[in-house]
């Protein structure tokens, strides 16, 4: 689809990945939620999203990317314009289903404004692993199966829209992702007794959920995850063919070399 295109730029990395590649592209950032591209951005507020459609619309906007980690922002009542307001409601209605269903709440508005919101991974197919895909140690038969009851274990939780990561050593489930973060689960999962693990190094899976809408909150790894994988003991990452973005590939197969982790994408 032709027309200008807009970055909603949120936390880390991949909002300033976009940016580079469309250098003509309307940055935007909303209050409240962190971002790398703030220094060039346009800040809007929720409260006053008629504001930030007419901005956008003014832009020549046609289409946008929801790009980062998308947390929830405070939002005051007292400060909603008009077009807040009215979409309230709805957005009230869709906070207590999980992050899924309030993502897809989110994307409907901006859709209804006649913009079409695209996916990283369309704009930047290059970010995705193929299927095969393999860099570092090949893992053995213990981490094979740990990487089968990870994805069992994902499959399980994916209709309570919980989390997209999980971590899997001799058998035993040490942690899964929630509303905190691969971060937050690696540093738990380094936190693991040495009775608990019995041994066992251990594997860290990354899969999108079951029905999830990749154009927004795709899953990511970067050399930073590679770093808190190998501080928490793993053997290596196995994400999902075609699901998964992977920040910066060069410096993951570095840090992947670093610290002898393997990681593989295969479907799931």
């Amino acid at each position: 689809m032709a027309g200008r295109l807009a970055i909603l730029a949120c936390d880390g990395a991949l909002p300033v990945r976009i940016a580079e590649a469309y250098p003509d592209a309307m940055q935007i950032t909303i209050r409240g939620i962190p971002s790398l591209l703030e220094a060039t951005a346009r800040q809007f507020e929720l409260e006053r999203i008629g504001t930030l459609f007419k901005a956008m619309k003014d832009a020549g906007v046609t289409r946008m990317v929801f790009a980062g980690s998308l947390s929830r922002p405070p939002l005051n009542p007292a400060e909603f314009d008009a077009e807040m307001m009215a979409i309230a409601p709805r957005l009230m209605m869709a906070i207590p289903k999980g992050d899924d269903a309030l993502l897809r709440q989110v994307m409907e508005f901006f859709e209804e404004q006649g913009f079409a919101v695209v996916g990283a991974h369309d704009l930047l197919p290059e970010l995705v692993l193929e299927d095969g895909f393999a860099a570092g140690p090949a893992p053995g038969k213990t981490e094979l199966s740990d990487a089968r009851r990870a994805i069992e274990i994902l499959a399980g939780i994916s209709p309570l829209d919980l989390g997209q990561g999980c971590v899997v050593a001799g058998g035993q489930c040490l942690g899964i992702e929630t509303v905190q973060g691969t971060d937050a689960l690696l540093r738990f999962v380094a936190q693991t007794p040495e009775n608990l693990r019995r041994g066992f190094k251990g594997v860290y899976v990354k899969a999108a959920k079951r029905g999830q809408d990749l154009r927004i909150d795709m899953p990511t790894i970067g050399p930073r995850t590679v770093e808190s994988a190998a501080a928490a003991g793993l053997a290596g990452l196995i994400v999902e063919a075609g699901q998964v973005v992977v920040l910066d590939r060069d410096a993951t197969r570095k840090a992947l070399a670093a610290h002898g982790l393997f990681l593989i994408a295969q479907v799931m």
